[in-house]
């Protein structure tokens, strides 16, 4: 054809493109937000989620923490309001975690086992105030002795397992008398969970549960936790009592160990570094599992959002599928009040 014919024709007739056999289009089970909803096969619900709560002592107090953006340490009264908010998104569990005055703490935490202390306050209100809620708390020394390690100290140095215990079972039946609904040992003390399982109910608590630490790591992600609670260590590290990062089958001892101990859910922290593991663990129990996004990986996000180089939200919500998928039943999260208002609108 000229180039005057091109001019006077624009329109040409095209060639069909030849029509591809494929039996199987993954694309059409993608292509509206209604089909992608139908075939989604891990959700979140807010029931999926636990929410920490870091309380001080005080009344009308508020400590922004500023390692953790938009998380903060509050006094009782204000964790109420804290707690109403959360129970109106459909969040249904929270666990507790108390910041003491330096004065308080010595080498034995022996502030963890004073009665009425502000971890048993915390319990008897909010299980006064909100007896539908799940309250969980933690069970370790760590926020309460002057070295900041999860157990007693003997002269050397050295962090006594079986003394330690003692201390733990003890936190636990505090907890207990004060209304808590499960406990959360984080220590990695070895036979802690046979040994408050025994103390609980020989004192009539068989109705409180145990979430295990199962496999805590020996990790790097804990920074903003310790500024948060003011238990950086004053010697040393916890690698003796911490699992190494580099194990895996290690870990599937310790949840075979903490389930016929007695526990009544496991738990893998950090959550993110760890998705193999809690993988591996989902294989070998029916127990419910659990997941610790920890302060670091929400520090991470929150501090990349700041910068602008990635959007939070979206972030937030891939990284807790992502815990889900892996095999989580539920996560411990810092985001989980923006994550239930994102579950709603989206």
């Amino acid at each position: 054809m000229s180039s005057k014919q091109q001019l006077l024709n624009p329109i040409r007739q095209q060639e069909p493109t030849p029509s591809l056999t494929l039996s199987r289009r993954p694309r059409r089970n993608r292509q509206s937000a209604a089909i992608r909803a139908l075939v989604r096969e891990t959700t979140l619900h807010p029931c999926d989620l636990v929410n920490p709560l870091f309380i001080v002592d005080g009344c009308d107090e508020e400590q922004p923490i500023a390692s953790m953006p938009d998380v903060s340490r509050k006094s009782i009264d204000r964790t109420l309001q804290e707690v109403e908010d959360l129970y109106s998104l459909g969040i249904r569990a929270v666990v507790i975690f108390t910041k003491i005055s330096s004065d308080l703490k010595d080498n034995t935490g022996s502030e963890a086992l004073r009665p009425n202390n502000l971890m048993q306050q915390a319990i008897r209100t909010l299980k006064k105030e909100f007896p539908e809620m799940c309250i969980m708390t933690d069970i370790a020394l760590d926020p309460f002795t002057d070295h900041g390690h999860d157990g007693i100290v003997d002269p050397e140095g050295k962090i006594l397992n079986d003394k330690t215990l003692e201390a733990l079972a003890e936190m636990s039946l505090r907890a207990a008398e004060a209304g808590i609904d499960i406990v959360a040992p984080s220590d990695m003390m070895d036979g802690r969970v046979a040994y408050i399982r025994h103390v609980l109910d020989t004192n009539g608590f068989t109705d409180v549960g145990i979430l295990s630490y199962t496999a805590k790591y020996a990790s790097a992600m804990y920074g903003p936790f310790r500024d948060a609670l003011g238990s950086s260590l004053s010697f040393g590290d916890k690698k003796t009592y911490q699992m190494d990062p580099a194990n895996a089958r290690e870990a599937l001892i310790e949840a075979a160990l903490d389930e016929a101990e007695g526990a009544d859910f496991l738990l893998v922290k950090p959550a993110l570094h760890y998705l193999d593991i809690l993988a591996r663990i989902r294989q070998i129990t029916h127990l419910p599992l659990a997941a610790y996004h920890v302060s670091g990986e929400y520090a991470m996000v929150m501090a990349a959002a700041e910068k602008g180089w990635l959007d939070a939200d979206d972030v937030l919500m891939e990284t807790t599928t992502a815990i889900k998928r892996a095999g989580a039943d539920l996560v411990f999260t810092y985001a989980a009040k923006r994550l239930a208002k994102l579950i709603y609108t989206s």
